[in-house]
């Protein structure tokens, strides 16, 4: 606790840095906050009634694929000390918290014909506890913790699950909508499905790269169009929500201004944050991942796109499906344009066809893929106004992984001051910024 506090003090205070930080106040009804999710904090498992979901399942069964053998049966033992939670947060003076619910503690079958009460009357202490303190709550409804249940019948690739999740969704804002005005129906789509059913590093670990990947991708933009049509048609006008999704990308920067490499860091934005964001916002998949899909699927001898296509009628269900553009964000890389890979077994990186690199010199954080790149977040925010409709941006997850050898935290303070520092520069250019989440609240099941 007194970690954060002291990082949080660093990040306020004005006048401790050199001229190149941007030491202006952020707005006063600037959201900010920081953010846990279920499986990675709650524990109790199996207490309750709660149904099992992928990582249960994953870590229990497969417990080698997991660095330690390490499991979140524990975990933070949030779901006994979610008091000590709140203590904390309100220690920090953050004016929200953004956490997950668990489908299958609140729906254990998955389905809504058995509602699971300790579940429900968990979430409902923890809101209220929140709120009493001053703190809004900000609701992700899926962060990756899928019943294990639907798994079995074929989880995220399969069309059935597209109205299990409106179901779910359904359930959630009846029971917490009066109480929450920000609601988030999928944490990073894309870790979803290119790391649970592409590359097979993360629960369900299925690796179907170039196939399932998109086919779990085109049902979870399908069901959060359900979950939000059902917001909007039967909640908003008592609730006064809004609802959105939280969609990760790293900064993508080209190796250099030469035309190649410019439209190859624009192909890898794309195929990243434009084959989630696109038909939320445009109606459609990006031009070029429809074209280089298709263009590489026929040179396999396929007769259609592995890429699924949305019907007229779906794109304009799918199109404005966002009250604010949820943002999770960490570091960047650089691209590098390339020949065209060589057609065979399919794979979304090679559908992507570019170089994807990070140099030796930029600065490291205890985890190998975060390098500290602060001046990303202000070209991220940038490249989001100008090509998706000026939203307002609610950034829903920031921060670094330090290996925990010295309490000095020094890696920690310079990223949050250096981070902000580019965000308020970026609202000065005319990004709307609402609000800044740090990831996490507390070391946790990661």
């Amino acid at each position: 606790m007194g970690l954060i506090t002291l990082v949080l003090c660093f990040i306020f205070a004005t006048g401790l840095c050199d001229d190149e930080i941007n030491n202006k106040t952020f707005p006063d009804d600037f959201l900010f906050g920081t953010a846990t999710a279920s499986y990675q904090v709650e524990g109790a498992w199996n207490e309750d009634g709660k149904g099992e979901n992928i990582w249960d399942h994953l870590t229990h069964t497969q417990p080698e694929l997991i660095e330690g053998k390490a499991n979140g049966d524990i975990a933070c033992d949030s779901y006994h000390k979610y008091k000590e939670d709140v203590a904390i947060l309100k220690d920090l003076g953050v004016n929200h918290y953004r956490f997950s619910l668990s489908w299958a503690r609140i729906l254990p079958n998955g389905t809504s014909d058995k509602v699971n009460l300790a579940g429900v009357n968990y979430y409902k202490n923890l809101i209220k506890e929140l709120k009493s303190n001053n703190i809004e709550p900000v609701v992700s409804i899926f962060h990756w913790d899928l019943p294990q249940v639907f798994q079995e019948q074929g989880g995220w690739p399969d069309d059935f699950i597209v109205e299990a999740f409106a179901d779910y969704a359904k359930v959630c804002f009846e029971l917490f909508g009066d109480d929450v005005k920000y609601w988030v129906t999928f944490n990073e789509p894309i870790s979803i499905c290119s790391l649970g059913y592409g590359d097979g590093y993360m629960a369900p670990v299925i690796k179907e790269s170039g196939v399932l990947d998109y086919k779990c991708a085109h049902n979870v933009i399908r069901a959060h169009a359900r979950a939000y049509h059902i917001y909007d048609d039967e909640f908003r006008s008592k609730q006064n929500g809004k609802v959105s999704a939280a969609f990760n990308t790293n900064w993508h920067e080209p190796e250099d201004d030469s035309a190649e490499n410019e439209a190859a860091a624009e192909t890898k934005r794309q195929f990243t944050f434009g084959w989630y964001v696109n038909p939320i916002i445009h109606g459609d998949y990006p031009e070029i991942m429809k074209t280089r899909v298709a263009n590489r699927s026929a040179a396999e001898g396929l007769n259609e796109s592995r890429l699924p296509e949305f019907t007229d009628e779906e794109i304009s269900y799918i199109r404005g499906t966002y009250d604010y553009l949820g943002l999770n964000t960490y570091s960047a890389s650089i691209i590098r344009a390339i020949p065209e890979p060589t057609i065979g077994t399919p794979n979304y990186y090679l559908d992507i066809g570019v170089q994807e690199y990070t140099p030796s010199d930029w600065p490291s954080s205890a985890s190998s893929w975060l390098k500290v790149t602060p001046w990303a977040i202000k070209k991220l925010l940038i490249w989001l106004k100008e090509n998706y409709k000026d939203p307002e941006i609610f950034i829903m997850e920031n921060g670094v992984s330090e290996d925990g050898s010295s309490l000095e935290d020094e890696i920690r303070i310079n990223y949050y001051r250096d981070y902000l520092s580019n965000v308020r520069s970026a609202m000065e250019e005319g990004v709307k910024v609402i609000g800044y989440t740090a990831w996490s609240l507390m070391d946790n099941f990661e």
